[in-house]
């Protein structure tokens, strides 16, 4: 790999980064990629349940935004200031999903521009896991990236059949998570969907160590059995968006 190769990440929240792309940013380190990671909100609306003030939330999670993303290798990080949205109830007019779309791609599409990434990552905007922020980072992310169309575009996404079996274990080991009020219809990739498919089991460790720095979060992982676990944290999965992949097979890797 070209050594000046950049590659962004764009996510909704403190963590995101982590428990979602966390692997694909080691990889893309070890192999000489230059990494800014660019977080729409600072997480206000997530339970660290020893404070009681949005701002001091958000001060938090982006210190462990900073000191996980750093363990992962980013060389960037870039903020925007929406207001996380949380996963129900009405959006007020500053956060993310409550901001209008346009504005959103606009200041996205600034961050494009400024960072010149060869490869962009974001969370999937059509077929995620439910949180509506992370849709719409995803959204505003590929609209952002449609003025550079030889610019490469990937939605980091999970397999259907994976997160079936993950909300499955989720209802015994957190049943009072409040994944488990989402509609589960439509959510994940299905197999064909996926054109890209990443071994990050070399990284493993390091993203294991970066999930640690997000004290105030639960992960996704915690509880879950170790075949599982490997499932989650040894692969990674992609759907190319622009250019549209239309080679045999999958790809296996970004650059």
């Amino acid at each position: 790999m070209n050594e000046a190769a950049r590659l962004l990440v764009t996510v909704a929240h403190p963590d995101d980064e982590t428990f979602g792309t966390g692997s694909v940013i080691a990889l893309a380190v070890e192999h000489g990629a230059q990494v800014t990671v660019c977080c729409a909100t600072r997480g206000e609306a997530g339970d660290v349940r020893w404070l009681t003030s949005a701002a001091e939330i958000a001060a938090l999670r982006e210190a462990e935004l900073r000191s996980a993303g750093t363990a992962l290798g980013v060389a960037q990080f870039i903020l925007l200031d929406y207001v996380d949205s949380g996963m129900t109830g009405q959006p007020g007019p500053q956060t993310l999903v409550g901001a209008p779309l346009d504005d959103v791609i606009s200041d996205v599409r600034d961050v494009v521009d400024q960072v010149k990434p060869d490869v962009v990552v974001t969370l999937d905007p059509d077929y995620g896991d439910g949180h509506r922020d992370h849709a719409a980072i995803g959204q505003a992310t590929v609209e952002a990236c449609r003025h550079l169309p030889e610019t490469r575009v990937y939605a980091w996404t999970v397999p259907r059949t994976l997160l079936a079996r993950w909300f499955a274990v989720l209802e015994n080991v957190r049943p009072d998570s409040e994944h488990l009020e989402l509609d589960q219809e439509g959510l994940g990739r299905s197999e064909h969907q996926i054109t890209t498919v990443l071994d990050t089991s070399e990284v493993r460790s390091r993203r294991e160590h970066a999930i640690s720095l997000h004290a105030s979060q639960i992960s996704p992982y915690e509880g879950m059995p170790a075949d599982l676990r490997d499932e989650f944290l040894n692969t990674d999965y992609l759907v190319r968006i622009q250019p549209a992949w239309t080679g045999d097979g999958r790809e296996h890797t970004l650059f």
